[in-house]
Parts: C-alpha cells; sequence; structure tokens
C-alpha cells in the first residue's frame, strides 16, 4: 500500500470515528447493500457456483426420492414429504454457514481483503455484504424447492395465514442463524483447502443426525441429543410444522411442533452467533481497515 492511499485510509477512519451514531449506522447500511451487489453480480457470473448450489440439493431430493416410498407410520404423510422439509432446510445452511465459510477464507486467501483495504469499506459493510448475498441465495433456492416440492411431489403451501407464518420465521431464524455461524467460524480457517472440510464434514454429519433424510424420532437417542443442540434440526422440524398436515405431530419426539423451543434454540444461536461474529471481527480482518 502506497503512502498516499494509507494516509487516505488514515483521514477516513478518523473522519469515520467523528461521525454520530445514526450517521456511521446509514453509512454501514449502505455500503452492506453495495457490497451486496458486487457479490451477487460475482456469483451469477459464476455458473458453477450457481450450478451447483442449485443443483445439488435437487439431485439429492431426486435420488432419495426415488429410494423412499410409502408413508410414516399412522400419519398418513409420505415421506417424500418429510425429505422436502429437510433439503429445504439443509439447502439453507449450505447457502448461508457453508458459503460465508468458504467464501470469505477465499477472499483472504485471493488477496481481495487486501485490495480492499484502499476502500472506505469497513468490516461491519464487508459482513453485511456477503451476508445479504447468502441470504438472498439462499431465499431463492427455498422457493425453488418449494415449488418443486409442491409440483413434483405433492407438498401442500401452507394453507393458512398461521403456517405462512412459521414458514416466514423458520425461515428468517434459521438463515440468519446459519450466516453469524458462518461469518464467525470463517475465522478458524485460513484458506479454502482448510474451509472446505472444515464446513463439510459437520455439515454432513448434521445431515444424517438431523432429520433431514430420515424420520427424526427412529434415530438413537444420543443422536437426537446431539443434533438438538444445533440449527439444521429445529430449521427442518419448523418447516415440517409449516407444510405437513397436524398428523404428523405423532412423529415427532415430544408429540407436538415444539414452536416455542424452535423459536428459542435459533435466536439463541442467532444471539449467540452475533457475540461470536463481535469477538472473532474484534481484530479486524487482515486487509480491512
Amino acid at each position: 500500500m502506497t503512502t498516499h492511499t494509507q494516509d487516505t485510509v488514515v483521514r477516513a477512519s478518523a473522519a469515520r470515528e467523528r461521525e454520530p451514531a445514526p450517521a456511521a449506522t446509514a453509512r454501514v447500511l449502505r455500503a452492506g447493500w453495495s457490497r451486496a451487489a458486487v457479490e451477487l453480480k460475482g456469483y451469477v457470473r459464476n455458473w458453477q457456483a450457481v450450478l451447483f448450489t442449485f443443483a445439488l440439493p435437487l439431485l439429492l431430493l431426486v435420488v432419495f426420492g426415488a429410494l423412499f416410498t410409502g408413508n410414516v407410520g399412522r400419519t398418513g404423510v409420505p415421506l417424500r414429504h418429510v425429505l422436502v422439509c429437510g433439503i429445504i432446510a439443509s439447502g439453507m445452511v449450505a447457502t448461508t454457514f457453508m458459503s460465508l465459510a468458504v467464501g470469505i477464507a477465499s477472499d483472504r486467501e485471493d488477496g481481495t481483503l487486501k485490495r480492499l483495504a484502499a476502500t472506505p469499506l469497513t468490516p461491519a459493510g464487508y459482513v453485511l455484504g456477503k451476508t445479504g448475498q447468502a441470504v438472498v441465495v439462499g431465499l431463492a433456492e427455498t422457493v425453488l424447492l418449494l415449488v418443486i416440492g409442491r409440483l413434483g411431489y405433492g407438498v401442500a403451501l401452507p394453507h393458512t395465514v398461521g403456517r405462512w407464518w412459521t414458514l416466514v420465521w423458520v425461515t428468517v431464524l434459521g438463515v440468519v442463524a446459519c450466516s453469524l455461524a458462518g461469518i464467525a467460524f470463517s475465522r478458524l480457517t485460513s484458506s479454502v483447502k482448510a474451509a472446505m472440510p472444515a464446513t463439510q464434514i459437520p455439515y454432513l454429519i448434521l445431515q444424517l443426525i438431523s432429520g433431514v433424510f430420515f424420520v427424526f424420532t427412529s434415530l438413537p437417542g444420543a443422536l437426537r441429543l446431539v443434533a438438538s443442540l444445533f440449527p439444521l434440526k429445529w430449521m427442518a422440524q419448523g418447516l415440517r410444522s409449516a407444510l405437513l398436515p397436524d398428523s404428523f405431530r405423532a412423529a415427532e419426539a415430544t408429540g407436538g411442533w415444539e414452536h416455542g423451543r424452535t423459536a428459542l434454540v435459533l435466536g439463541a444461536w442467532c444471539v449467540g452467533g452475533f457475540l461470536l461474529c463481535l469477538l472473532a471481527f474484534r481484530r479486524r480482518p487482515p486487509g480491512l481497515r
């Protein structure tokens, strides 16, 4: 970085420190919005990333949908409908937690963060931009899977305002919780090679024990307990409560949807993830001032 650039950055930092809180917040939000647009453009141009993001859950849905037939016990609910809910929740985790953890590691490794040092972008603006891109992609994938589930597998969309509201708040809390977890997790990896297995291994394990591919109550109690500590299990259960008939309550661990506990766990992950992000970025990422 040249002396002139360093002086510019120092003056900009000093100006920001004197800025009133409302103005500073508005500036960070504008910067985050602008960065999100840049991230989205870069993502759309990377056809391989787009193909992988949207094709993988569809492939899993087709493969497991062909393997799983019949209904869940006496509930009268097809196994494929349960699978659709699990795949949607799993897709949210992939497009937020995994995408952010690997994406930030990639930016650190390829020098993007260092290049951003010469711009007014702050760590908060950068994080908001990355999160915005992940949220948009995650919501787009969720809508696509809902359409596929409805047209291809006969999964009914919510038929009451309450069920639509459940679908919304479960999706929002789940996406936010996983996004914050991904941002915090990115500080534990120094390269893309390290980030890929570090995120994929727990992601795959959680898919197997969180009721994504199998009915949750068919799993051993110890695995159910572990899964209950993480968002994916509650996201899948919340989606089931919005998309499946009430007869499926009998197949849940407690015989009910547990909306209160779902909101509590996902909310706790949002708060915990936010605090971890503050701790992780207390010292600004290399390359951002």
